[in-house]
């Protein structure tokens, strides 16, 4: 088993897998008389059909003991998801690139700082919403249509990573 090392979650090294959901460094201007700033275009919503539609939910997640074992990664490849913790804890992310199915080589982690959230691109694997404090609330954009809008793939033994506690 390869224990995975959990990066920083930045722009840069998300760029694969999808967006960084954040206002540091993001595109801004000023709205409402001046008295919003508004930060433009952080993400799009990607659906596969004209009568997709982008919805918003509210995702209550509970921890995993760690270190944990991922043992398996989802796609959704008929809409992009999108990810904001809505209490300001950092959270745990675990991606893998496009592809018939997840390469357990190229699995990533990350940390976002729990101001940052995240926007999956279609079709990228991932583990399923991994929260680091006890029970978590996050803002979930994504797409409701018809289709199977989830794959997942289950590991083999020799592929199974763990994930060590976050420092």
């Amino acid at each position: 088993m390869r224990t995975l090392m959990i990066e920083p979650l930045t722009k840069e090294a998300f760029a694969p897998f999808g967006d960084v959901i954040e206002t540091d460094g993001s595109d801004h201007f000023m709205i409402n008389n001046g008295s919003t700033m508004r930060f433009h275009r952080l993400a799009e919503v990607e659906t596969a059909t004209p009568e997709d539609k982008a919805i918003i939910s509210i995702f209550r997640a509970d921890a995993q003991d760690m270190p944990f074992t991922v043992r398996m990664l989802e796609r959704h490849p008929l809409g992009s998801q999108a990810f904001i913790p809505l209490l300001g804890n950092p959270f745990l992310i675990v991606v893998a690139p496009l592809g018939d199915e997840p390469v357990s080589g190229l699995v990533r982690a990350f940390v976002s700082n729990g101001r940052q959230g995240i926007n999956y691109h279609r079709g990228v694997w991932h583990h399923p919403v991994l929260t680091i404090e006890k029970r978590d609330d996050f803002l979930v954009v994504d797409r409701s249509g018809t289709g199977n809008n989830c794959d997942e793939h289950f590991l083999k033994e020799d592929e199974l990573l763990i994930l060590a506690p976050h420092q």
